[in-house]
């Protein structure tokens, strides 16, 4: 092991708006796994929300929780079973830890695993702390042209992969998406990499529109004064990035027919949706619960430039300025942060 203490650093959420440092072991590396000496970790509303509310629905912080799970890294050891020459590899993190066994995993669908061990959703503790463990084949290498930054942010990159996949999205498609938050452009970029002619992108922002035409958006609309139901050509794909009612659904009755709604964005658990529009059109209406088999083709994507990532992060902080860092989202040029658990790099 390439550590040189058996304890590290790690930021604690303790309840709601509640932080701390503690010192806490360094995990122990099981066979199979890999010990990763964390470089970035991207802010993502999910933490933000934890940090605030202290639950996403009926996931509930009840005990101290490490928040954090978009992250990149360099292996620091390798559990048994492991090729030892990954030492000092770039890895980007996929966060997940399913159980390999279950009807789900084994019909290629691991996102939806039952026994799912997930960074930063309670109990399991994330990645704002300065080593975490990782199965190795979760633990994908970085090519030296992409940065950690950009490694650690192909975790919102991957949810828009599954939405965009989930959309049907190919080429000549046109798309609307709803909100334009850092899931929102990141699901601009994938459209338009996947070949969408026509991406528009609805927010009540004027200064996220303007950006939004930056990542990927043919145009912008104000869905305050545009009606997205009548006002714009029926779209193939609708991708919800929002979570707001309203948007969500109009953002259905913009699609025509045989098309296809996604909703990605964290809003109400239930909502009004309009169902003769979907009957008729036969709208197919589903969501996405991460993602599954994304990083091989996000990674492609980046190291292609075709999409860009590292123009997203508006905000680098340390482990000891977490608190800082979830609550830069009410700063309307913020678009996402970015932690370095081990030191922001000189330069940055």
């Amino acid at each position: 092991m390439s550590t040189t203490s058996d304890t590290q650093r790690a930021s604690v959420l303790l309840g709601t708006e509640d932080l701390t440092i503690e010192d806490r072991p360094v995990p122990e590396v099981e066979p199979g796994d890999v010990l990763v000496r964390v470089a970035a970790v991207g802010v993502c509303g999910s933490d933000v929300h934890y940090y605030r509310h202290g639950r996403i629905g009926d996931f509930v912080v009840e005990e101290p929780l490490v928040l954090g799970h978009e992250l990149s890294g360099t292996i620091a050891a390798v559990g048994e079973g492991v090729d030892p020459g990954r030492v000092g590899e770039r890895v980007a993190v996929e966060p997940q830890r399913p159980c390999h066994r279950c009807a789900q995993c084994l019909a290629g669908r691991y996102n939806l695993c039952p026994h799912m061990r997930f960074y930063a959703t309670p109990p399991v503790d994330g990645a704002f702390a300065e080593y975490v463990t990782i199965e190795s084949e979760f633990a994908h290498t970085l090519p030296d042209t992409v940065s950690f930054e950009a490694g650690a942010l192909l975790e919102p990159l991957s949810v828009g992969i599954a939405a965009a996949r989930k959309a049907g999205i190919v080429p000549g498609s046109s798309v609307l998406i709803a909100g334009a938050g850092p899931i929102g452009v990141i699901c601009a970029q994938v459209a338009r990499a996947f070949g969408a002619t026509r991406v528009v992108v609805s927010d009540l922002v004027p200064e996220r529109r303007e950006r939004a035409l930056s990542f990927g958006a043919t145009e912008v609309v104000d869905p305050v004064a545009v009606d997205v139901t009548s006002d714009i050509v029926p779209v193939d794909a609708f991708i919800d990035a929002s979570g707001a009612p309203r948007a969500v659904s109009d953002g259905i009755k913009a699609v025509g027919p045989a098309g296809a709604a996604v909703l990605v964005g964290l809003g109400n658990s239930e909502m009004v949706l309009p169902v003769e529009h979907i009957q008729n059109l036969e709208v197919t209406v589903t969501g996405i619960f991460r993602y599954t088999n994304t990083w091989p083709v996000a990674i492609g994507l980046v190291a292609s430039g075709q999409i860009d990532l590292d123009a997203l992060v508006t905000g680098r902080f340390g482990l000891d300025e977490v608190r800082e860092a979830l609550e830069s989202d009410t700063d309307p040029a913020s678009l996402k942060s970015v932690v370095y658990p081990n030191g922001v790099p000189a330069g940055e």
